[in-house]
């Protein structure tokens, strides 16, 4: 039996888009400048900041070592329980 695709697909971590915001503006980046850093379309940095898009771990980690920070400083915390 196959597994339907939401069953194999893994949950992807969600950004906190105002944490981001916040890390870039402390080191006075545009999202043009930040994006540039990381490898990644400015129009990326402004969906995840605005946490309008499904983050990529590999983006996630890209962003998190141009802002010179852990990618578990981007991820919201789980509100599972």
């Amino acid at each position: 039996m196959k597994k339907k695709k939401s069953q194999e697909r893994t949950l992807m971590p969600q950004i906190d888009g105002e944490k981001l915001r916040e890390l870039r503006e402390e080191r006075f980046l545009s999202h043009r400048e930040l994006a540039q850093r990381a490898g990644v379309s400015p129009t990326t940095v402004l969906n995840l900041e605005r946490e309008q898009t499904e983050p990529q771990r590999r983006s996630i980690r890209k962003i998190a070592g141009a802002l010179g920070v852990e990618p578990a400083e981007l991820v919201k915390e789980s509100t599972d329980g």
